[in-house]
């Protein structure tokens, strides 16, 4: 047991005070872990499109103060009572889309989802299980909970279900990628869309949950993957992740969903992946995937308020709509399996990481990145 086990630990965290704000480098309090939960040193945190897009104020349930963060690479310091899956000095991938994998879960116990909902009211609180937080500012004031994770912090509390214990050798300013982004866009092709071998695919958007989404549709055996982006420049790494064509919807006559189901193709694709969040862009994935058999998956997070739309006979006539979180892996049982793959060669995900920062106070020059065009993921490391 670690010496700062069962006592208040102070430490550097960003905090999100507001709104359209930059985050604030504090010293902040971190209490010890309760019944069933666990306290983490985290060692690097991957910036996600999902902090921002709360930290913009897009998010209806984002709540302030708070600490974001969620795709993250950690080390276990302590535990609370009753936890046995994970001990001090594992190695640990925070999970937002928790797995309590008891009996009478009927969502863990189901093969057809991940959406295990055991701490879903609270962590959409921005609290813990019990409904209080584990973090104090310099003046004892309440700071929330972020996706049950709140990774912009050299150390936070997790619930045990939420952690996903993983292979002690694999370095963690790498692995913390599989905590969100590249997880979800191989685990909508894998698990979502069980995309078959010699199927077409397209894919809307060209960021890292993009280009995993080619890099998972190229390994299902697809024999044709269309990478669409408006920045010609994401195309090289789309090909060489295994896009067969790439295409700029701005230069094209009309619509693209027309030009890939009638120019490229005489009734559309297998499969469309709509990874930009955009509601126009879902209903274009939707109707050039395939007449009679079509299915289309909404990976994006639109803003609060959006709702999307199309002529019901786009379903009618045969396509699926469907969506996925966080790919459909079910999180505690399938980040080591995947965590494992990439250490073994078989996935290589450095390709994904384009920027890397040290210690958690550049963590703003990290957002800066995210926002500047050419990043795919932004890397900090806190030591």
């Amino acid at each position: 047991m670690s010496e700062t086990a069962g006592k208040p630990i102070t430490c550097k965290a960003m905090v999100a005070r507001g709104p359209k704000q930059p985050l604030v480098e504090e010293t902040i309090t971190v209490d010890p872990p309760k019944a069933g939960e666990v306290r983490v040193k985290v060692i690097a945190n991957a910036l996600c499109h999902t902090d921002v897009y709360t930290l913009d104020g897009h998010d209806p349930e984002g709540l302030f103060p708070s600490i974001l963060g969620h795709e993250a690479g950690c080390i276990v310091e302590s535990v609370g009572e009753g936890v046995t899956s994970v001990a001090p000095g594992d190695h640990v991938i925070p999970a937002y889309t928790p797995q309590c994998c008891e009996v009478s879960c009927i969502f863990c116990q189901s093969p057809k989802t991940n959406l295990c909902p055991k701490i879903r009211g609270t962590q959409g609180q921005g609290l813990m299980p019990d409904g209080t937080s584990r973090f104090k500012d310099k003046d004892g004031n309440t700071i929330y909970h972020f996706m049950g994770c709140s990774t912009m912090s050299e150390y936070t509390v997790l619930a045990e279900i939420s952690c996903a214990k993983i292979d002690p050798q694999a370095p963690l300013d790498k692995m913390c990628l599989f905590g969100c982004g590249i997880s979800t866009g191989l685990g909508a092709v894998w698990n979502t869309c069980k995309v078959e071998t010699g199927s077409s695919v397209a894919v809307f958007g060209l960021g890292a949950v993009g280009l995993a989404v080619i890099q998972g549709a190229q390994k299902a055996g697809a024999s044709k993957i269309i990478a669409v982006d408006i920045n010609p420049s994401k195309f090289e790494m789309a090909k060489q992740l295994g896009a067969t064509d790439c295409v700029n919807p701005k230069e094209v006559e009309g619509k693209i969903q027309s030009y890939i189901a009638g120019t490229m193709t005489p009734w559309g694709v297998d499969y469309t992946f709509d990874c930009t969040g955009n509601v126009e862009v879902m209903r274009a994935a939707l109707e050039c995937a395939h007449r009679g058999w079509g299915t289309s998956c909404v990976i994006g997070v639109a803003a609060s308020g959006h709702e999307i739309s199309t002529r019901p006979f786009q379903l009618v006539t045969g396509r699926i709509w469907k969506g996925t979180a966080f790919g459909g892996f079910k999180s505690r049982k399938d980040i080591p399996k995947l965590v494992d793959r990439c250490m073994s060669g078989e996935l290589p995900i450095d390709h994904y990481i384009t920027h890397t920062f040290q210690g958690v106070g550049k963590t703003n020059d990290a957002i800066d990145a995210l926002h500047s065009g050419d990043c795919l993921r932004a890397v900090v490391r806190y030591e």
